[in-house]
Protein backbone atom coordinates (compact mmCIF):
# COMPACT_ATOMS: atom_id res chain seq x y z
CA UNK A 1 0.00 0.00 0.00
CA UNK A 2 1.32 3.36 -0.64
CA UNK A 3 2.66 5.81 1.88
CA UNK A 4 0.29 8.10 1.32
CA UNK A 5 -2.37 5.79 1.81
CA UNK A 6 -0.82 4.75 4.89
CA UNK A 7 -0.94 8.42 6.47
CA UNK A 8 -4.70 8.45 6.06
CA UNK A 9 -5.06 5.46 7.72
CA UNK A 10 -2.78 6.31 10.24
CA UNK A 11 -4.70 9.69 10.50
CA UNK A 12 -8.06 7.63 11.07
CA UNK A 13 -6.93 5.63 13.54
CA UNK A 14 -5.82 8.66 15.56
CA UNK A 15 -8.77 10.29 15.28
CA UNK A 16 -10.28 6.93 16.84
CA UNK A 17 -7.52 6.68 19.48
CA UNK A 18 -5.02 9.41 19.69
CA UNK A 19 -2.19 7.91 20.62
CA UNK A 20 -2.42 5.10 18.17
CA UNK A 21 -0.67 5.99 15.02
CA UNK A 22 2.06 7.08 16.83
CA UNK A 23 2.00 4.31 19.48
CA UNK A 24 2.37 1.88 16.02
CA UNK A 25 4.84 4.11 14.53
CA UNK A 26 7.00 3.79 17.80
CA UNK A 27 6.64 0.03 17.99
CA UNK A 28 6.93 -0.95 14.63
CA UNK A 29 9.69 1.56 13.97
CA UNK A 30 13.20 0.34 12.69
CA UNK A 31 15.88 -0.09 15.43
CA UNK A 32 18.29 2.84 14.09
CA UNK A 33 15.35 5.27 12.58
CA UNK A 34 15.57 8.16 14.75
CA UNK A 35 13.82 9.33 18.36
CA UNK A 36 11.09 6.91 18.24
CA UNK A 37 13.50 3.70 18.05
CA UNK A 38 14.58 4.73 21.74
CA UNK A 39 13.23 2.45 24.28
CA UNK A 40 11.87 4.98 26.75
CA UNK A 41 10.13 6.30 23.47
CA UNK A 42 8.27 3.04 22.86
CA UNK A 43 7.43 2.77 26.46
CA UNK A 44 6.27 5.88 27.38
CA UNK A 45 4.00 5.79 24.30
CA UNK A 46 2.85 2.29 24.60
CA UNK A 47 1.90 3.26 28.45
CA UNK A 48 -0.20 6.53 26.96
CA UNK A 49 -2.04 4.23 24.62
CA UNK A 50 -3.22 1.45 28.00
CA UNK A 51 -4.03 5.32 29.70
CA UNK A 52 -6.33 6.11 26.59
CA UNK A 53 -7.71 2.33 26.47
CA UNK A 54 -8.97 3.17 30.18
CA UNK A 55 -9.56 6.05 29.93
CA UNK A 56 -11.93 6.56 26.86
CA UNK A 57 -14.20 4.00 28.91
CA UNK A 58 -14.56 6.27 31.84
CA UNK A 59 -18.02 8.43 31.95
CA UNK A 60 -16.47 11.73 32.74
CA UNK A 61 -14.03 11.67 29.31
CA UNK A 62 -15.48 14.53 27.30
CA UNK A 63 -16.43 13.85 23.34
CA UNK A 64 -13.48 13.61 20.93
CA UNK A 65 -15.52 16.17 19.24
CA UNK A 66 -15.39 18.92 21.25
CA UNK A 67 -12.26 20.86 21.55
CA UNK A 68 -10.18 19.11 23.86
CA UNK A 69 -10.88 15.72 22.76
CA UNK A 70 -10.47 16.40 18.78
CA UNK A 71 -7.53 19.12 18.28
CA UNK A 72 -5.06 16.89 20.10
CA UNK A 73 -6.07 13.85 17.67
CA UNK A 74 -5.99 16.25 14.95
CA UNK A 75 -2.81 17.10 15.71
CA UNK A 76 -1.13 13.25 16.23
CA UNK A 77 -3.17 12.61 12.92
CA UNK A 78 -0.76 15.11 11.46
CA UNK A 79 2.32 14.02 13.23
CA UNK A 80 1.74 10.28 12.51
CA UNK A 81 1.17 10.64 8.45
CA UNK A 82 4.64 13.42 8.72
CA UNK A 83 6.28 10.89 10.44
CA UNK A 84 5.22 8.00 8.85
CA UNK A 85 6.79 9.36 5.18
CA UNK A 86 9.84 10.88 6.50
CA UNK A 87 10.96 7.11 8.05
CA UNK A 88 10.24 6.22 4.81
CA UNK A 89 12.43 8.56 2.78
CA UNK A 90 10.36 10.94 1.56
CA UNK A 91 11.22 14.47 0.79
CA UNK A 92 9.57 17.73 2.75
CA UNK A 93 6.91 18.88 0.06
CA UNK A 94 5.78 14.98 0.48
CA UNK A 95 5.48 15.00 4.22
CA UNK A 96 3.82 17.65 4.18
CA UNK A 97 0.93 16.44 2.26
CA UNK A 98 1.08 13.14 4.30
CA UNK A 99 0.70 15.68 7.43
CA UNK A 100 -2.38 16.83 5.46
CA UNK A 101 -3.72 13.53 4.71
CA UNK A 102 -3.01 12.53 8.19
CA UNK A 103 -4.84 15.29 9.51
CA UNK A 104 -8.12 14.62 7.16
CA UNK A 105 -7.93 11.01 8.61
CA UNK A 106 -7.94 11.76 11.82
CA UNK A 107 -11.03 14.07 11.23
CA UNK A 108 -12.59 11.35 9.48
CA UNK A 109 -12.07 8.99 11.98
CA UNK A 110 -13.33 11.12 14.82
CA UNK A 111 -16.31 11.73 13.35
CA UNK A 112 -16.78 7.57 12.68
CA UNK A 113 -16.10 6.57 15.95
CA UNK A 114 -18.46 9.00 17.49
CA UNK A 115 -21.18 7.35 15.26
CA UNK A 116 -20.30 4.09 15.64
CA UNK A 117 -20.11 4.69 19.03
CA UNK A 118 -23.32 5.81 19.71
CA UNK A 119 -25.02 3.05 17.37
CA UNK A 120 -23.25 0.35 19.10
CA UNK A 121 -24.28 2.02 22.67
CA UNK A 122 -27.99 1.52 21.13
CA UNK A 123 -27.47 -2.10 20.06
CA UNK A 124 -25.64 -3.37 22.93
CA UNK A 125 -27.34 -1.28 25.45
CA UNK A 126 -24.06 0.23 26.86
CA UNK A 127 -21.06 1.50 25.70
CA UNK A 128 -18.19 -0.76 26.84
CA UNK A 129 -19.18 -3.70 23.52
CA UNK A 130 -18.68 -0.84 21.22
CA UNK A 131 -16.00 0.90 22.88
CA UNK A 132 -13.99 -2.84 22.92
CA UNK A 133 -14.17 -3.19 19.77
CA UNK A 134 -13.27 0.25 18.26
CA UNK A 135 -10.15 -0.33 20.55
CA UNK A 136 -9.27 -3.24 18.22
CA UNK A 137 -10.63 -1.81 14.85
CA UNK A 138 -8.32 1.52 15.52
CA UNK A 139 -5.19 -0.44 16.89
CA UNK A 140 -5.64 -3.04 14.13
CA UNK A 141 -5.59 0.06 11.55
CA UNK A 142 -2.57 1.54 12.94
CA UNK A 143 -1.04 -1.58 12.99
CA UNK A 144 -1.32 -2.22 9.76
CA UNK A 145 -0.49 1.39 8.09
CA UNK A 146 2.56 1.60 10.60
CA UNK A 147 4.61 -1.82 9.09
CA UNK A 148 7.91 -0.93 7.70
CA UNK A 149 7.79 -1.69 4.13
Amino acid sequence: MATLSRAVLLGLASGGRSTAGLTALALTNPSSAGALANRWTRRLAGTAAAGELVGDKLPQTPSRLEPQGLVPRLALGTAAGAILTRREGAGPARTVLAGALGLLGAAAGSRLGASWRQQASRRFGQDLPGALIEDAVWLGVARYASRPR
